[in-house]
């Protein structure tokens, strides 16, 4: 059986509902979500900003929804989320907000309905912390990041 995430569209103090997110294809593996906002925000370079959508989650518990970038405004623009990946837990029930960056040199307006992040619904294995007194060897070992080469 799929779970259903189950969504929940706040009104605007004008009546209006924000948009129902939505894969832009067939083989899409999120669904974007717009920024419900009323006016227009500018990110400057390396500020901040918080982008409401409107949208609260009912996630089935055994599931979390992860918030990714959307390639075309990292790439394009330097617009990313600003925790790098968003976390949504399954008990979490407030407006879906997501936190953007600009790591860019330039300014980056953000217009109301513009598709700002996407969505991935995940199930989550669930598994026990066991503390050990050291753990077993590898070939690789403790090489960090960049140790496998090219």
């Amino acid at each position: 059986m799929t779970p259903a995430l189950k969504i929940q569209r706040l009104r605007a103090e004008d009546g209006s509902l924000p948009p129902m997110p939505a894969r832009a294809t067939e083989g899409a593996a999120g669904f974007d979500v717009r920024a419900f906002i009323r006016e227009p925000v500018t990110v400057a370079p390396g500020a901040l900003v918080q982008i409401p959508t409107g949208l609260v989650l009912e996630i089935p518990h055994g599931f979390a929804v992860f918030v990714f970038a959307r390639s075309g405004l990292a790439c394009r623009h330097g617009i990313t989320p600003a925790n790098g990946v968003g976390v949504i837990d399954s008990d979490y029930r407030g407006e879906v907000r997501v936190g953007l960056c600009n790591v860019s040199d330039t300014a980056y307006t953000i217009q109301p309905l513009d598709r700002v992040a996407q969505l991935v619904m995940l199930e989550l294995p669930r598994y026990a912390l066991e503390e050990v007194a050291q753990t077993t060897d590898t070939a690789r070992g403790a090489g960090g990041f960049g140790s496998t080469g090219r």
